[in-house]
C-alpha cells in the first residue's frame, strides 16, 4: 500500500538517480530463483547518500506516525533493514532492535538483538519486499517472542499479488514508501526508460516467472 503518491514518485526518483534500482528490459538480470527480471534493486545504496537517506528516514517516520499508534519499538530485518531501521528509530526517539534470519549458533543464541519487553508494540522496517516471505518470518519471530507487531513498512516493493496475499494471511498490515508502478511512472517521466520498454516492464510484474518466455 502506498500512502502518498507524490512522495512515492519522489522516493522512486531518488532510487533511480543513484541506481539503487536498475531497469534493463533488454538485458535482464537473473534472480536467485532463476527468474529473469528487467529490474534489480539494492536499497542499501541509499545509505551512501546523506540527503537521500535523510529523506527516506523522515518519510518513514512521518508515515509510521500517521499509520500506527502507541509505537514503543522499531525493529529492523537483517540485513537490509538494520541500518535504515536504526535511523528511523533515532528520528522517532524510539528503542531499536533487529531480527536475524536465524538464531546465532554461539553466545546467547539470540535471534532478536537488542532490549525489549514482552507485550511491547513494534513496527518492523524492511528495505525491500518481493514475496514477503523473509519479512513475515521476522514478524513471526517477534510475535513468538511476545511482541505485538503493529505492522511493517519498507522502502520499496515489486507489488506482486503473492506478497499482498501473504501479508493478509499473516494478518500483518504493511505499506511501502514507493513501489514498482510508481517507479515505472517516474522512470518514464524522467526519461530513464524509453516508451517501447514500458509494455515489457508492465508485463513482467503481471507474470514474472514466465516473462522471459
Amino acid at each position: 500500500m502506498i500512502l502518498n503518491k507524490d512522495k512515492a514518485l519522489k522516493i522512486a526518483d531518488f532510487l533511480l538517480q543513484i541506481k539503487a534500482v536498475k531497469l534493463q528490459p533488454s538485458e535482464p538480470f537473473t534472480w536467485a530463483s532463476g527468474w529473469k527480471s528487467p529490474i534489480y534493486c539494492d536499497n542499501r545504496k541509499t545509505l551512501s547518500y546523506p540527503q537521500i537517506r535523510t529523506a527516506i528516514r523522515q518519510t518513514f517516520a512521518e508515515q509510521i506516525a500517521e499509520t500506527f499508534s502507541n509505537i514503543e519499538v522499531i525493529a529492523g530485518v537483517a540485513t537490509g533493514g538494520i541500518a535504515i531501521g536504526a535511523l528511523v528509530a533515532e528520528e522517532m526517539g524510539l528503542p531499536f532492535i533487529y531480527v536475524r534470519s536465524s538464531a546465532k549458533e554461539h553466545g546467547l543464541g539470540n535471534q532478536i538483538e537488542g532490549e525489549f519487553q514482552e507485550g511491547q508494540r513494534v513496527v518492523v522496517i524492511e528495505d525491500l519486499i518481493s514475496t514477503g516471505g523473509s519479512s513475515l518470518k521476522a514478524v513471526e519471530t517477534l510475535r513468538e517472542a511476545g511482541l505485538q507487531v503493529l505492522g511493517l513498512s519498507a522502502i520499496f516493493t515489486y507489488g506482486f499479488d503473492t506478497a499482498d496475499s501473504n501479508f493478509k494471511k499473516a494478518n500483518c498490515e504493511f505499506f511501502t514508501l514507493s513501489d514498482y508502478d510508481h517507479l515505472i511512472e517516474q522512470a518514464s517521466k524522467a526519461n530513464y526508460i524509453v516508451e517501447k520498454d514500458i509494455d515489457s516492464l508492465k508485463k513482467w510484474k503481471s507474470d514474472p516467472e514466465n516473462w522471459s518466455n
